[in-house]
């Protein structure tokens, strides 16, 4: 039986996450030392960013207690922790936090890959000066370099591939309310693989104002509508969209198709690009959940199917050398612990608050380079890192 109330942890939390940190230097479990000695080469070849959206290590702490010694990311030798804080050293939202990780450079929340300078274009704008908000400041990102470098690139969301995370990596705007600038963006910027939900935004059906831009899109590119047409795919390196939901796609336990599957075809169809990879993999239930204080049940489906699908990228890294998987989060929501007497039958989730806090999140990391992202990293570092190791950029 489960229960969930509302309790202030913050001072447990936080030491919960200072003991996680321990096990950077501690010995390496066989699973995750296999991981590293099958790389052939230091250099990086592809990358596979993570993302659990809103997930903590009260998050972490349901999927290791659902999930046991098949915990994926326990499998990953390298354990760190990210601050997540924006430019203006305030609590994140997923649209700075993505940013940070995509561009290597802070910014203000809701914006999409744009400089901090942006928020003084949204002040004249307001004032009545007429710019188009793509041009606003915007910020390179990893996926639109890899692009311009001829490595292919993919995105696979839980959510509409609109949204803040996502969206951080493939367009420009000053806000991510503005689905009519970013959907033609996520089309123009070139990915190879674009899974999740948002259909309504590229069908002309949300009433955004982006009009119908799938067919045109869809032409001369895979585009299943659902989970059996996805997977009835003959294998090909043929640009795929899938857009399975009109907005957010369903909860786990109902989604189809699920995220490890929506993984491994990203995968697998990556993998046929000999210059390399880009991948972004999100779960976005960790983030919308907690901003509820949902149920135990709930937020442990996620972070599951979340695992699982981390288990297939370190089995693929275990595969192909050259690939770096880095699992963390943009910024944690609700301030979540777990609680519940020592070998009780009943757990307890706890929770601070509805929205953002400025709780570090964790970061795990496997594969080459994976050691320069140990400790604790300010967002925008891990970005200019990530950039570094697969583009060679300092």
């Amino acid at each position: 039986m489960f229960s969930h109330r509302l309790l202030h942890h913050t001072a447990e939390a936080l030491l919960v996450l200072l003991l996680s940190v321990s096990s950077t230097f501690g010995p390496r479990p066989a699973a995750a030392q296999a991981v590293l000695d099958t790389e052939a080469s230091p250099e990086v070849r592809n990358v596979i960013l993570m993302i659990a959206d809103g997930g903590g290590v009260g998050t972490w702490t349901l999927a290791r207690l659902a999930r046991g010694e098949d915990l994926a990311v326990a499998r990953m030798p390298v354990v760190g922790l990210v601050d997540t804080r924006n430019a203006d050293e305030g609590r994140t939202d997923s649209a700075a936090g993505a940013t940070a990780y995509a561009t290597g450079t802070r910014t203000f929340n809701r914006a999409i890959a744009v400089a901090p300078e942006c928020r003084e274009r949204i002040r004249e704008d307001a004032a009545g000066v007429d710019r188009d908000p793509a041009s606003c400041a915007p910020l390179p990102t990893i996926l639109e370099d890899a692009e311009t470098r001829g490595l292919s690139t993919g995105l696979v969301t839980t959510t509409s591939v609109t949204d803040a995370t996502p969206a951080s990596f493939a367009a420009h705007a000053p806000s991510r309310d503005l689905t009519a600038t970013i959907a033609p963006q996520m089309l123009a910027s070139g990915v190879d693989v674009l899974m999740g939900g948002g259909r309504a935004f590229f069908d002309g059906t949300s009433g955004s104002g982006a009009g119908n831009l799938l067919a045109d899109a869809c032409r001369d590119t895979d585009c299943p509508a659902d989970a059996a047409a996805l997977a009835s795919l003959p294998a090909s390196d043929a640009r795929l969209i899938g857009l399975f939901a009109a907005e957010d796609m369903q909860r786990a336990g109902a989604r189809l198709p699920d995220l490890p599957t929506m993984t491994r075809v990203a995968l697998d169809r990556m993998e046929r690009d000999p210059d390399g990879f880009f991948l972004v993999v999100e779960t976005e239930g960790t983030d919308s959940y907690q901003h509820d204080n949902d149920p135990l049940e709930l937020i442990t489906a996620e972070i599951v199917e979340f695992d699982r699908a981390v288990g297939l990228a370190l089995d693929f890294a275990a595969r192909v050398p050259g690939t770096l998987v880095v699992v963390t989060a943009d910024h944690e929501t609700g301030g979540l612990s777990v609680l519940g007497e020592a070998g009780g039958p009943e757990l307890e989730l706890a929770y601070t608050t509805g929205g953002h806090t400025h709780a570090m999140v964790p970061l795990f990391a496997a594969g080459p380079g994976a050691e320069r992202l140990a400790g604790i990293k300010n967002n925008d570092e891990v970005g200019r890192i990530l950039r570094e190791l697969l583009l060679g950029e300092k």
